[in-house]
């Protein structure tokens, strides 16, 4: 099975929906001119399609681009929102959490503590 390893450290979640007749060029394309962000960078972006249920991932692998798509049959992804920017960062981690379904912005951990002294 082919699937993005949880380990990539980098992963830019692109937040408007693209055309997805694009393929590898219009969405490197897309990277570079829209996004602001190098596409032969060390990282994965991604990009989903107006009714959130295709998933296209391009990365750059040494000597040439990669496209990886996933199609759902009948549900739908749970897309982050964010006011104001074209994308944000996630982890490997989290990618594979969103191709399982789950909504990232519902999943909160435990809040961080911060203490100066244990008395």
């Amino acid at each position: 099975m082919m699937r993005p390893s949880p380990d990539i450290s980098v992963v830019h979640l692109c937040l408007e929906p693209v055309d997805f007749r694009k393929g590898i060029n219009g969405l490197a394309a897309l990277v570079e001119a829209e996004l602001e962000l190098n596409p032969f960078d060390e990282a994965l972006f991604v990009f989903r399609n107006r009714s959130l249920d295709k998933v296209k991932i391009l990365y750059w692998e040494q000597n040439g681009f990669c496209l990886w798509q996933k199609r759902l049959e009948k549900d739908r992804f749970h897309w982050l929102r964010q006011g104001g920017t074209a994308e944000i960062q996630i982890t490997g981690r989290q990618l594979n959490w969103l191709l399982d379904g789950y909504n990232l912005a519902a999943m909160k951990g435990h809040n961080k503590l911060h203490f100066s002294s244990i008395v």
